[in-house]
């Protein structure tokens, strides 16, 4: 007798013979192999099949690292170290050789690997797929097959503005010089011949600046290129038509070398202080660890949302980068691969030509919850300038080159400038991030005020103290500090020190929830003496009748979101947690959040703590594993898609409401408070809501995150309840 699954395995097994095959070319057509595409190295690019006279490229359909390794054999290194999708290197034209594309890594050829068969595809050039392969040559290669062709051979590798004195090359950025493109020859110019104000958009955007304008320049030079014919809408010089002498000595008829001036920024403009965000945006970038990447969020009807990667290119996220003060994007991301949003997805399939003032303006579907989720949020890398900020700071003593004592390059107290260590009193996770950035290595993961366990240094005197900063500055010097130094403890071993790391946890607070399961209790003091001597009733429970009489507690519950890319740990290992025996718990935070109740104006009435009883992931997302756990003294966090839940009916998860009249008020709730553990973002930690007491119940209106609204929407906000614009929350 023959099973229902024997029949539906067969019918499988005849399906997949039907439609996929083994991908060999006929004897007389040799296959050639190049890499294209921007920007890339030599070693990366969007691969791309001569066939049968044709060159056209491969679908990322059913992709992997496995026919990544065969196409690098193809173009002559050893082996594959990555590959991408979604053209992200650009995308190309004519035909889609190859689709479904299966190799197990040991094919000679891609001819031996399993595909739909040549020519047969079902995708678009937007589904391009991609390689980039380690940088060493396969022994006694023959490139006979690869064709290094005119784009590689010929285009430009780097490009430089030098400046026309000297004087102009030592402030920073340099925004205007001659023109210099980097080829195998070493640095060339191109000819002023024809150059367009399109051309020079092209390249300041490159060198990180939104707009430009050409200016000339006469004298002979070398040329390697001759002629270049620029939309004004790519991200990248090498996407533009260009004309190349092989003679690089070759004259400039009636023109010179190229000199361009670009427009900085409003961030980059010297004698200005560095602003968090362009004035009156519409977009903003969230999530990322330097200047000008993020994942993107635009305002719509006063409140922030993401936006679908669906079709999401350079051009459109070129779109975003010059709408901040920034240049091209040189990376369009897909994949939430800047942390999750939450909230509403504002827009979908974002097709911009380029020119685009405003994300707004460029042709968007509206988007619907079933066309796409938060793990598809967009997000950008973006050209910025040049600044030198990485010259002034550096760190000593750590085991790798992503931690240790944090040293700037300043002016002691005698007026010379030199390298010396930051105090560590008041060192945060804020101050780390910025110290981060400076040097260029992502985000921080540990601030450290002690750094005792460090190799010891030659350096040993305290250049900078009080060091506070926002989070969002890109150097230290930014953040406010003392301009006398001023340290306790002045021993190196007690400088600031930095662990960083390419990725960041990111807590959020749902919202709805708290508004929710929000209600009163009047709690008996017998029945609170556990939270007595965890600090979490009033000051005045400290004056009443024990055990007699009761406490009016503010209960609710929360839901705290891991949505960043790395998971959230508590900032002390193990051995350092507090055992409390009155519930049986360890306490790995000091405090985890604040709860209070404030005025209308602002004043405090009424607060609670949190103490971290335990973090650990109460549920996740579909297809990601818990990992932390209480129980047994477990490891304790959150997991990346995962969230830790606090009942309303859980001990200290109240504010001890006993001494508040009735009224209008404020409800807070801010996680990770003192900064404790780095998070990618700081600005959703914070939670809101409208609170009306009537002296027997409570209710909560317009629970929202910090950040989810418009500057003007969260004013509105905070004259409730008689003047709330109810068109904006």
């Amino acid at each position: 007798m023959v099973r229902t699954w024997d029949v539906l395995v067969m019918l499988g097994y005849l399906w997949l013979n039907s439609c996929l095959c083994q991908t060999s070319a006929p004897q007389d057509d040799q296959l050639k192999f190049r890499l294209s595409g921007y920007p890339r190295k030599h070693n990366e690019g969007r691969v791309e099949v001569f066939y049968r006279g044709e060159w056209g490229t491969i679908c990322d359909d059913d992709f992997t690292l496995s026919n990544a390794h065969v196409l690098c054999h193809h173009l002559g290194f050893v082996e594959a170290i990555s590959w991408s999708h979604s053209a992200k290197y650009g995308a190309g034209t004519g035909k889609i050789w190859l689709d479904n594309v299966v190799c197990t890594g040991t094919e000679n050829s891609i001819d031996k690997c399993v595909s739909r068969g040549w020519g047969n595809s079902d995708c678009t050039h937007e589904e391009d797929a991609g390689v980039v392969c380690k940088d060493e040559r396969l022994p006694g290669f023959l490139d006979s097959n690869v064709i290094e062709m005119q784009v590689d051979e010929n285009r430009m590798e780097e490009i430089r503005l030098r400046p026309l004195s000297t004087d102009a090359g030592a402030r920073l950025p340099i925004t205007e010089g001659v023109l210099e493109v980097k080829s195998k020859e070493g640095w060339a110019h191109i000819c002023s011949f024809g150059w367009t104000t399109e051309n020079s958009r092209v390249v300041c955007g490159m060198m990180g600046f939104p707009s430009e304008k050409t200016m000339g320049k006469k004298r002979h030079s070398l040329y390697r290129i001759h002629s270049v014919a620029c939309t004004g809408n790519e991200a990248h010089l090498s996407a533009c038509t260009m004309e190349f002498n092989k003679n690089i000595s070759a004259p400039c008829p009636g023109g010179g070398p190229v000199a361009v001036r670009c427009m900085a920024g409003p961030q980059f403009i010297q004698g200005l202080k560095h602003k968090r965000k362009p004035p009156m945006s519409k977009v903003r970038l969230k999530g990322g660890a330097r200047a000008g990447e993020g994942r993107v969020e635009v305002l719509k009807d006063s409140e922030w949302g993401t936006v679908c990667d669906d079709h999401w290119n350079l051009q459109s996220a070129s779109v975003v980068c010059r709408q901040l003060g920034f240049g091209t994007a040189k990376e369009a991301q897909t994949g939430a691969r800047m942390g999750q949003g939450i909230g509403p997805i504002h827009m979908n399939e974002v097709r911009c030509h380029g020119d685009e003032k405003s994300l707004w303006k460029c042709p968007h579907k509206n988007i619907t919850a079933e066309d796409c989720k938060h793990m598809e949020d967009a997000s950008v890398k973006c050209n910025i300038p040049y600044m030198g900020f990485d010259k002034t700071i550096q760190l000593t003593g750590g085991r790798t080159l992503l931690e240790g004592r944090v040293e700037l390059l300043a002016h002691n107290t005698s007026g010379l400038r030199q390298w010396g260590l930051i105090c560590g009193d008041g060192w945060t996770s804020r101050e780390a991030m910025v110290a981060c950035r400076q040097l260029g290595l992502g985000h921080a993961s540990s601030a450290l005020r002690e750094t005792w366990y460090w190799d010891s240094t030659n350096v040993t005197e305290m250049v900078m103290s009080g060091v506070k900063c926002h989070g969002d500055e890109m150097t230290l010097t930014d953040c406010q500090h003392h301009h006398v130094v001023s340290c306790k403890r002045t021993e190196a071993q007690f400088a600031a020190g930095v662990i960083c790391s390419d990725s960041a946890s990111d807590l959020v607070l749902n919202a709805p929830l708290v508004e929710q399961s929000v209600y009163i209790e009047d709690r008996l003091l017998h029945l609170l003496y556990c939270a007595a001597e965890e600090n979490c009733l009033a000051k005045s429970a400290a004056h009443a009748n024990w055990p007699y009489g009761q406490r009016r507690l503010l209960r609710f519950s929360s839901e705290i979101h891991n949505i960043g890319r790395a998971d959230f740990r508590p900032r002390l290992g193990r051995h350092s947690w507090v055992w409390h025996e009155c519930h049986r718990h360890y306490h790995s935070m000091d405090v985890f959040t604040h709860y209070d109740l404030l005025a209308l104006n602002g004043t405090k009435v009424a607060d609670g703590h949190k103490a971290s009883f335990c973090l650990e992931d109460t549920d996740c997302h579909e297809g990601v594993s818990k990992r932390y756990e209480c129980a047994n003294f477990g490891e304790q966090g959150i997991t990346v898609g995962c969230w830790d839940t606090y009942r309303h009916d859980i001990d200290c998860q109240w504010i001890d409401i006993s001494d508040v009249k009735p009224g209008n008020y404020i409800l807070q709730v801010v996680l990770n408070p003192n900064f404790e553990v780095p998070e990618s973002d700081f600005t959703n930690n914070a939670m809101r809501c409208n609170c009306k007491y009537d002296g027997n119940q409570v209710w909560l209106h317009k629970c929202h995150l910090g950040d989810s609204y418009s500057e003007e929407a969260e004013k509105q906000f905070e004259l409730y309840p008689g003047q709330l614009n109810n068109k904006i929350f």
